[in-house]
């Protein structure tokens, strides 16, 4: 589809203007002085700058693109993850990230550190890169050069990512994370604001006659599907996502890092809920829309092109060029988030263990550097993904279901069991990779998987119960940790019951416990509704 005619003269003009706002935005707010302004924008962020940034980085690829192509072919049951995602949310707000931030952490494996030992820290720190660089960074590239590719059809991919590369590049690798969050601030209220825009254009078009239509006919517009269901079956949505959505909330570096820029803890909490709340809008915004193209685009081939078409094909002119820098613009935001993200996890997970002596200008030179190699790779990496997997969305699941469940054992198991030891942690992550590494091996070689015929959602506790198992044995074989040195790592059931003490004076509407309850209510209200 070569759409570049069908664009006025006005949507280049505000393509363009917003690119160029972007990056002098992105310039004017960098701030390098040291590290900790370079890395965590000098630990002085408010809840609704951390809220929205968050927003935008978690509007990744796998999100936008993946989640619109997958409701125009299946229905609305991937709001799944999105719906179970936030109660994870709500448990990494009440009882994780309080111990991330009185840390005062740089990156996520150095928690693992200090709970366990310096092993943990370095697997799981390039367990961390390489899903930032080929799942985030290269599929966030990939599909900003899909929603440009129907604009300019003779551009290669590789062309359309190595100059999305380059404009990303130019703010976020000289800023650090204090440019990069607040242009994620911009862009998220934008894309927000954008979605909404398209989705009253829908309804107005037909849009939701259609979808009463299929409320009324068939499994599109309900959450709740059969076992035996291809998309998201039930048990899938217990005891699958909540593993992955963990992963994603609660040990995403590129996430996390702007809540270890918060200034205070109930910063950080209300920050993260603010998230959660506009997560639950997605459904909305991004999941509707996308059975809603049914009505627009029959027969599309390709469904991850779903939500580019839509704002292509329904929106007016001017607001065409408004929607489509701002798709693009989001996408490529979770690329400077990841960005900042890797540079970090190199230089303060490895760099500064070799060069003990490094100063603050030496960790940002080699942070800009590692910025620069991540996204030549990602470029490179980035064409492949549309040859080797069905969609972006499966591209993303398939890998983190592999990746995610033995981080995720002895993050849960290291918070809260204190026997759990550096041996234990160690092995219950290696033991999980091999498990994963056997099971990739069996997909490829004999088209199945060692769980047999199953949803890989299914496999997911497979993988979690394994790790838990080889930590909890070997812990109980060796000996026991010093409980005095990891004990502000540890989740504790007395400053929990003290901060219930302290939040009866604190009001409503400021008390992040009645703010979670508020949220938990609208998602079961979700849940019950579009069952």
């Amino acid at each position: 589809m070569n759409v570049l005619s069908t664009l006025s003269v006005y949507d280049l003009i505000v393509i363009a203007v917003y690119f160029v706002f972007i990056v002098i935005a992105g310039l004017h707010y960098r701030n390098s002085k040291d590290s900790e302004h370079y890395f965590l924008a000098g630990r002085n962020m408010s809840w609704p700058v951390i809220g929205f940034s968050m927003f935008a980085a978690s509007i990744s690829s796998s999100t936008l693109i993946g989640n619109a192509g997958d409701a125009y072919s299946t229905g609305i049951a991937v709001f799944n993850y999105n719906l179970m995602s936030i109660f994870v949310i709500i448990f990494v707000v009440w009882f994780i990230l309080p111990l991330y931030l009185k840390s005062n952490i740089y990156t996520l494996p150095q928690f693992l550190e200090l709970r366990f030992d310096e092993r943990s820290r370095y697997y799981f720190s390039i367990i961390t890169i390489l899903v930032n660089i080929f799942l985030d960074g290269a599929g966030a590239l990939y599909a900003a050069s899909l929603v440009m590719h129907i604009v300019f059809p003779h551009a290669s991919l590789l062309l359309l990512a190595a100059i999305f590369a380059v404009i990303v590049a130019i703010y976020t690798i000289p800023g650090g994370l204090s440019a990069a969050i607040r242009i994620d601030l911009i862009q998220g209220i934008f894309l927000t604001l954008g979605s909404i825009v398209l989705t009253i254009i829908l309804i107005s078009k037909g849009g939701a006659d259609y979808v009463a239509d299929q409320w009324n006919n068939g499994l599109m517009m309900h959450l709740v599907r059969p076992l035996d269901d291809l998309s998201v079956p039930w048990l899938g949505m217990i005891v699958g996502i909540p593993v992955l959505g963990f992963f994603f909330w609660g040990n995403n570096q590129q996430l996390m890092q702007r809540v270890l820029t918060a200034k205070s803890v109930d910063e950080g909490r209300k920050g993260v809920l603010l998230t959660g709340f506009l997560t639950l809008l997605t459904l909305f915004i991004i999941i509707i829309p996308g059975v809603m193209a049914h009505k627009f685009f029959p027969s599309l081939k390709n469904p991850d092109m779903v939500y580019p078409s839509l704002v292509i094909k329904m929106m007016p002119v001017g607001l065409v060029g408004f929607m489509l820098a701002a798709l693009i613009a989001a996408l490529t935001s979770s690329l400077s988030g990841l960005l900042n993200s890797v540079a970090t996890l190199v230089t303060m997970d490895f760099y500064v263990k070799i060069k003990k002596d490094a100063t603050s200008k030496d960790t940002i030179r080699v942070a800009r550097i590692t910025s620069i190699i991540v996204l030549i790779i990602a470029v490179v990496w980035a064409p492949m993904i549309g040859t080797k997997f069905s969609s972006l969305l499966k591209y993303y699941q398939e890998m983190l279901t592999m990746l995610a469940p033995p981080v995720v054992a002895v993050f849960l198991l290291g918070i809260f069991w204190k026997r759990a030891t550096n041996d234990g942690a160690f092995w219950g992550l290696i033991g999980g990779a091999v498990l994963g590494v056997i099971n990739l091996y069996s997909k490829l070689k004999f088209g199945v998987s060692i769980f047999g015929h199953i949803h890989f959602l299914l496999t997911v506790p497979f993988y979690l119960i394994w790790s838990m198992l080889i930590m909890i044995v070997v812990s109980l074989l060796t000996k026991k940790p010093d409980y005095t040195r990891i004990s502000p790592y540890l989740w504790s059931k007395a400053d929990f019951h003290k901060e219930t003490l302290e939040l009866r004076k604190v009001k409503a509407y400021d008390n992040y416990r009645y703010l979670s309850y508020g949220l938990i209510v609208l998602c079961l209200i979700t849940l019950v509704v579009f069952a």
